[in-house]
């Protein structure tokens, strides 16, 4: 089992940058693969990016790629999204997840019914 916590949220410009961090417990934090999700007010949670076990793979929504990137450090336990570009409709609650084992296809790694482990999120706020 892996608890997880996202930190770094808050209130940025349009245009600006955020980065994310989501830190796990655990020993094992280089079996899980690492999704972040985000959900704004009213509207279904949505796949942002996904990063295979060992950090070699990953993937990307359509809506971020060029924008956003993730990371992950196996040695601190913690993975990241960096965010640049940030516009007004990126404001959202951002969730990271973990998915024991890697992914079998893209479709995986995008699909919330995947993880099993999801923190409490954290809220990004763009203004215009």
């Amino acid at each position: 089992q892996v608890q997880l916590v996202e930190s770094g949220g808050g209130l940025v410009q349009a245009g600006g940058s955020l980065r994310l961090s989501c830190a796990a417990s655990g020993r094992t934090f280089y079996s899980y693969a690492m999704g972040w999700f985000r959900q704004a007010p009213g509207k279904e949670r949505d796949f942002i990016a996904a990063i295979e076990r060992s950090g070699d793979s990953t993937y990307y929504a359509d809506s971020v790629k060029g924008r956003f990137t993730i990371s992950r450090d196996n040695a601190k336990n913690t993975v990241y999204l960096q965010m640049n570009s940030l516009k007004p409709e990126d404001t959202a609650v951002y969730y990271c997840a973990a998915r024991l084992g890697g992914y079998s296809s893209t479709a995986q790694a995008m699909a919330v019914t995947t993880y099993r482990y999801w923190g409490q999120g954290t809220q990004v706020t763009v203004s215009s």
